[in-house]
C-alpha cells in the first residue's frame, strides 16, 4: 500500500497531468479558433430582422457588461444605476446610457467613451429598426454559443454549506477532479411586450470518490444538533459530495424566463439570474453560486420617482420573487421569497434594503405536546396565499410551539447595503458593502448579529488609466449566541438544509460561520477584454466544523476578443487548502479552464458616444 505521502505526491502527479491536458487542449483549440469563428459566422446565429434586437430580456450575471459598467459608474458616470438590483435588461442599459449622453461630457478617447461605445454596440438602441423602417415588434436573437473545457489536477472542495468551494459563484455546475465540459447557447425573442429568454448547457463532470459515509454522518450530525426531532437519514447526503460521486453528464436550463412589460416593470416566469448586493465576491441575500430557482417575478426595471417620498430618499427601484427550492428533505419542497428596495438619495449614493423567507415544506416536525416532554409527528405547511402572506409580514419572535407547527412563518433572513462614491474622490473610488442577520428586522438594527462584506473600489490607479483594483472582506463568523456549530447564518432549526438549493448556498459562498477576503487588480486591455489577477482567503471556524477550514488561492484571468465574434478566455488558479475531518495535512488542487464564446453578428446601426469607436 501507498504511504499518505506517496498517495498525495500521486494524486498531485495525476491532478497535474489533467491540468496540463486542459492547457494543452485550449492551446489546440486556439489555433482553430478563427476557422471555427469563420464557419459559425456564416451560420444562422443572427440577431434581427434589420438592426432589431430583443430588448426586454436580462443580461445574463456573467456577462462582461456588468464588470464595464461598474467600472464606468465609479468613474463618475451612469448615475441612475442600481448596482444593488440586478441583472438589467437591455432596454434599462440603453437608457442609463442614454441618461449618460445627455447629462454628461465623456472625455473622447478616455476608458469611459470606450466603455459607453461598446456597450452601446453591445445593446442596441431603442430607435433600432426592422428591414423597410417598420417599428420593432418583433426580433430574435442567437445571443451566444460556448464551449468550456476545465482540467482539475488534486483534490477540490465542493460544499459550501460546511467545508467550503473551491470554485464559487458558477451557477451551481458540477466539477470534480478530472476533466470537465460545459457546452452551451443562449436565445431571445421578443413580440410587443413579450420576451422569452433561454440559455441550456451539457454539463459534464466526471465521478469521484467524494464523502465517506463517516464524515457525511458527522456533518449531519451537526447540522441536526439544534432540531428537536428525528431527521431523515439523507440530511447532509443531499447537500454535500456524499460518496460515491457518479459521473454526470446531464442537459440544464440555465435561465429561461417569459416575460412581459407593463409600466416599466417585467413581470415573468421562469428561472432569471439575481445579484442583489453592489459586491462581487459573494451576495448574501442571492448570487449565482447556485442554480437559479424557478420564480414568479415583479421586477421594477426602471427608476421610480414619487413626488415627496423620492425629494427625500430619490428614485428607488423593486424586485419581488417567489419559488420553490429544491435538494430538500428536511422538509421536502420548502419555498422561498425575496423582496428589495433600493434608493438613490443623490447621484454618489445608493442604499437598500432586503428581506427573505424560506417556509412551508412536507414533513416538518410539528410539536404534539408542549416541553419538558414534548413530542413530534410529521405535518405538512400547505404552500398557500396565506401562508404567503403570514411569512411576508412576520416579524415577531416566535416561540417553539408556533415555530414547529403548521403556523410557522418560516427561517427569515433580512439584508442592508450601500454604495458610496466618495467625495473628491468619485471619479476614481467607491465604497460599499452588504449585510446580512437572520431573525432580525435588519443589520442597522443588530450590527452586532449582521454578517459583513465591506468592499473597495478603485475605478483608476493614479498613474495608470487602464489599471483598477477591488478589495473585499467577508464574516459570518458573527457575535450571536447561535452562531456556534454553524447555527445563526444560512440555517434554521425547521429548515436544516438552510439556505440551498440543490445543494449549493444561494448566497454567498463565504459559508454559514466563515471569514476572509479577497483582492483583484485588472488590466483592461479593452472594456471587453482583460488580464486580471486575484487572491483569496477563507476561514470556517473550529466550533462549527471539527479543526476548522483554511483555503487560500491565487487566479489568473485573461479575456481576449478575437474580431467581434468570438472570445477566448482562460483562467489557472492554484488553491491550498486544509480541512482535517476531511483529509490531513495541508492539500492542493490547481484549476484550468478555458472558454470559447461566440456572439451573433451584430449588423447595423451602431450608436457611438462621445466621439468614441467601437473597442474590439
Amino acid at each position: 500500500m501507498l504511504s499518505s505521502a506517496q498517495h498525495n505526491r500521486s494524486s498531485g502527479r495525476r491532478g497535474f497531468f489533467s491540468a496540463g491536458l486542459c492547457i494543452a487542449a485550449g492551446l489546440l483549440l486556439t489555433g482553430i479558433a478563427l476557422p471555427v469563428r469563420a464557419a459559425v459566422g456564416s451560420s444562422a446565429c443572427r440577431t434581427g430582422p434589420g438592426t432589431a434586437r430583443p430588448a426586454d430580456v436580462y443580461v445574463p450575471m456573467d456577462s462582461w457588461i456588468y464588470p464595464a459598467l461598474a467600472r464606468l459608474h465609479a468613474l463618475g458616470y451612469l448615475d441612475t444605476a442600481f448596482l444593488g438590483v440586478r441583472p438589467w435588461t437591455r432596454r434599462s442599459i440603453m437608457r442609463m446610457l442614454d441618461d449618460v449622453d445627455q447629462q454628461e461630457q465623456v472625455e473622447t478617447g478616455s476608458q469611459a467613451a470606450e466603455i459607453v461605445a461598446s456597450v452601446r454596440r453591445e445593446v442596441g438602441s431603442e430607435d433600432d429598426e426592422q428591414p423597410g423602417g417598420a417599428r420593432q415588434d418583433f426580433s430574435y436573437g442567437c445571443e451566444q454559443m460556448y464551449t468550456r473545457l476545465q482540467g482539475i489536477g488534486g483534490l477540490a472542495l465542493r460544499d459550501s454549506f460546511h467545508l467550503g468551494q473551491t470554485i464559487a459563484n458558477d451557477y451551481g455546475r458540477p466539477y470534480q477532479p478530472g476533466f470537465n465540459t460545459v457546452d452551451g447557447a443562449a436565445g431571445s425573442a421578443e413580440f410587443g411586450r413579450f420576451s422569452l429568454f433561454a440559455r441550456g448547457e451539457y454539463q459534464h463532470a466526471p465521478s469521484a470518490a467524494g464523502y465517506s459515509p463517516g464524515l457525511v454522518a458527522q456533518l449531519a450530525a451537526i447540522d441536526a444538533a439544534s432540531t428537536p426531532y428525528p431527521l431523515p437519514g439523507n440530511l447532509a447526503a443531499l447537500i454535500t459530495p456524499a460518496g460515491p460521486v457518479m459521473q454526470t453528464n446531464t442537459f440544464r436550463l440555465l435561465e429561461v424566463n417569459l416575460s412581459y412589460r407593463i409600466l416599466n416593470h417585467e413581470i415573468s416566469f421562469g428561472k432569471s439570474d439575481h445579484w442583489l448586493a453592489p459586491t462581487v465576491g459573494g451576495a448574501f441575500m442571492y448570487s449565482n453560486n447556485a442554480e437559479n430557482i424557478y420564480a414568479f417575478q415583479i421586477d421594477r426595471t426602471e427608476p421610480l420617482f414619487i413626488p415627496f417620498l423620492s425629494r427625500l430618499v430619490g428614485p428607488f427601484r423593486y424586485d419581488f420573487f417567489v419559488g420553490s427550492l429544491k435538494g430538500h428533505s428536511a422538509p421536502r419542497d420548502p419555498w422561498l421569497h425575496v423582496e428589495k428596495l433600493n434608493f438613490n438619495p443623490t447621484p454618489n449614493v445608493e442604499f437598500g434594503f432586503e428581506r427573505s423567507v424560506i417556509w412551508g415544506g412536507k414533513g416538518r416536525g410539528c410539536q404534539l405536546t408542549p416541553p419538558p416532554n414534548a413530542t413530534y409527528a410529521p405535518c405538512d405547511e400547505p404552500i398557500t396565499l396565506h401562508s404567503f402572506l403570514k411569512s411576508f409580514f412576520s416579524t415577531a419572535n416566535t416561540t417553539d410551539a408556533v415555530k414547529f407547527s403548521r403556523n410557522d412563518p418560516g427561517a427569515r433572513f433580512a439584508s442592508f447595503d450601500f454604495s458610496w462614491r466618495l467625495p473628491w474622490l468619485n471619479h476614481w473610488m467607491t465604497l460599499y458593502t452588504d449585510s446580512m442577520v437572520h431573525d432580525d428586522i435588519s443589520p442597522i438594527d443588530a450590527p452586532r448579529h449582521a454578517a459583513v462584506r465591506p468592499g473597495l473600489y478603485l475605478a483608476r490607479i493614479p498613474g495608470t488609466e487602464r489599471f483598477d483594483a477591488r478589495f473585499e472582506g467577508a464574516l459570518t463568523n458573527v457575535d450571536a449566541g447561535r452562531s456556534g456549530l454553524g447555527q445563526y447564518m444560512y440555517f434554521e432549526r425547521v429548515q436544516p438544509q438552510g439556505y440551498t438549493n440543490k445543494g449549493n448556498l444561494m448566497g454567498d459562498a463565504i459559508g454559514r460561520e466563515g471569514q476572509g477576503g479577497q483582492a483583484w487588480l485588472t488590466y483592461h486591455l479593452s472594456p471587453m477584454e482583460m488580464v486580471q489577477t486575484s487572491f483569496k482567503h477563507n476561514k470556517v471556524a473550529d466550533d462549527f466544523i471539527p479543526g476548522g477550514t483554511t483555503q487560500n488561492s491565487f487566479d489568473v484571468h485573461v479575456v481576449k476578443r478575437v474580431g467581434e465574434a468570438l472570445e477566448i478566455s482562460a483562467d489557472v488558479q492554484h488553491e491550498w487548502w486544509k480541512a482535517p475531518i476531511y483529509k490531513t495535512g495541508q492539500q492542493s488542487d490547481t484549476v484550468a479552464t478555458f472558454q470559447f464564446t461566440l456572439y451573433p453578428e451584430r449588423k447595423g446601426k451602431t450608436a457611438v458616444s462621445a466621439g468614441a469607436s467601437p473597442v474590439y
